[in-house]
Order: C-alpha cells, then structure tokens, then sequence
C-alpha cells in the first residue's frame, strides 16, 4: 500500500442523530489502605466527560498520559463498566443492559488496541483468533467461518496463507492490522481505535492509518481516535476532542481546531506539534510550567488552572461549562 498520506476528508454534516451519546461519565477507581482494605479515597480517570459522535465520522481524542484518554474508550464500551453516567448507543443506555443484551450489543462495538502483540494470544493461530468471535456469536459455522476469515484477511492486507501462523511470526504492522480484523470481522458500527499507530514506525503509521480510511468508507465504520500525537489525529479525524485530566476541555472540527483553538491547553498542545518549516512558527509560544496534578486530588474550579498562565481568581473558584455552537471550549478566559 502506498505510505503517502491522502487528503483529509471533509468533515460531515451534522444533521443526523448521534450513533453514540456520552453523558456525564465518569471511572472512578478506589484507593485503598490498611489490613483490612478501607477506601480512602478515588483515582478520578474519567469525571464527568459529555461527547457525541455521530454515524461515519472520526472523533479525534487527545491529551497527556494519564489524563484519561484509554479509560474512556474503555468505559464506552463497557470494556470496563463505569461508576456513573450514560452511555446511549442506538437509542439504547448501555448500563441498563442484561449480559445476553449487552454481549449481543458488543457486534457493534469493537476496540483496536495499542499494543498489538499484547492483545493477540500468543498460543493461537491467527485463524483461530479471527474465528473465535465468530463462533462466539454464531455468526458463522463450518466452512464458512474460513472462508470469512480468509476474506478478512484479504482485506487489511494480508493472505489466507497467514492463518496458520502465530502472533510472534508477524512484524509489529502485520500483527495490528490482524487486530484490525478481529475488531472488523464482526461487522461492528463503532470501533474506538485505542492509539492504534502510537508503537509502529512511522512508515508503517502511514499504511495502517490509509487502511483505517479505506475501512471506514468500505464498510461506513465511525471512529473514536485516542492518540497522543496531533499528526494522526489531524488527518484521520473530522473533529478533535482535547482531554485534560479526566474532562474534554475543548472540541472543534479539526481544520478549526488547528487555526483556532480556544483553550490554552489545546494551544500548547498545538505548540508541540512538528510543522515542515519551523521559522515560520509564532514565536509568542505558550509556554506551561508544573505537572499534571494527580486525579486522586484534582484542583477545585478549572483542573488546568495549576498551569494556566492566563489564570485568574474565578478560575479557582468556579468550574468552567463546555460551551459554544460548532467550536466548544471550556475555559473562562477562552482565547481569541
């Protein structure tokens, strides 16, 4: 496949319902000590994030390690249930499920982990771990599970003879585009993409993020993108969420984002992103100063007020609503 990236598509047209609606969700984690285990307190990974994504779009969602990125598409899913909120999908909150209704549910819902070597069973044919799901949901049987299986290879990029090989026979590239197809070979229609490109070189970034492109207009897939690096997220997302400390603080379309973000955390953010010719950069960059605080104690008002260097009394008083029409942005000092 051709490493080149192609031109980003045009954001889509909101006019629909969203496939997928997040409401006040929170992951609270319990710190605990002594002998006898008491709860002391709570790691707060997710508090209170609100986010739509609408059917065959890329949401794009980024942010510093540790500020909840994994844990909320995690939680989405139900990978990992959450302490709070609701996770509507279709029409339907996820939370008020049965086991049978929500794994009947999980066909639509599919993740793409990271590391793709960890998330394969080292024990197992690639075959036999492209077939499991099927099975599991007896969505096939017999010979046409192979044949299925042989297909979906095809698909990302690789042959039917590679069933019968192991995960560590695989380069770091194949063996994610086969966790491509474990999460694409149910057929699902939300597939939250957790920092699919972030261990691969970048040549190979290249190939993988073209082939999620090609999969998602194939099979009208929507994406929720978690990444660390703005370069990915710029070319595969239509809209970007920026995540601070357990909150989205700013969402935009992406061409919006990058020539006009709102929140001084997105503008650092955007500071650190590579551009082909750096003298042209503004040289009035903000700059931060501080560490992240610890989700166990997030400061009371603004959680990036610690670090803001626009920050002002009612910043630590008063926390700010995300708010606005197409560019959202939570902050009461927005930038112009």
């Amino acid at each position: 496949m051709n490493t080149k990236l192609k031109e980003h598509a045009i954001p889509l047209q909101q006019s629909q319902e969203p496939l997928l609606k997040v409401q006040n969700l929170k992951k609270y984690y319990p710190i605990k000590k002594g002998i006898i285990s008491r709860t002391v307190g709570h790691v707060k990974a997710v508090d209170g994030l609100n986010l739509d994504i609408y059917p065959g779009e890329t949401v794009g969602l980024v942010g510093e390690s540790g500020c909840g990125k994994s844990t909320t598409g995690r939680a989405i899913i139900h990978l990992d249930p959450p302490t709070a909120g609701k996770v509507i999908f279709k029409g339907k909150d996820l939370s008020t499920l049965t086991g049978p209704e929500l794994r009947k549910t999980r066909t639509d819902l599919q993740i793409i982990f990271q590391d793709p070597y960890s998330s394969l069973n080292p024990r197992k044919r690639i075959g036999d771990l492209l077939a499991e799901p099927l099975i599991h949901h007896k969505l096939a049987s017999g010979d046409e599970v192979h044949r299925k299986v042989d297909e979906m290879l095809e698909i990302v990029g690789l042959t039917k003879f590679h069933r019968n090989r192991y995960p560590h026979e695989f380069s770091g590239g194949q063996r994610q585009r086969v966790g491509i197809a474990r999460a694409l070979i149910l057929n699902p229609q939300l597939i939250v993409c957790d920092e699919p490109v972030s261990a691969l070189d970048v040549s190979i970034q290249a190939q993988v993020l073209n082939l999620l492109k090609d999969l998602q207009k194939e099979f009208k897939l929507t994406y929720l993108f978690i990444a660390h690096g703005l370069g990915a997220v710029k070319y595969i997302s239509d809209r970007i969420a920026v995540m601070y400390l357990g909150k989205i603080v700013e969402l935009a379309k992406t061409e919006d984002m990058f020539k006009n973000a709102k929140h001084p955390y997105s503008q650092v953010l955007l500071n650190a992103y590579p551009i082909p010719n750096p003298h042209k950069r503004n040289r009035d960059r903000l700059v931060i100063e501080g560490d992240v605080p610890s989700p166990a104690n997030p400061p009371k008002g603004c959680s990036f007020h610690t670090r803001c260097p626009f920050a002002q009394k009612i910043c630590s008083e008063q926390t700010p609503e995300l708010a606005g029409e197409d560019h959202l942005a939570a902050c009461h000092f927005p930038l112009s």
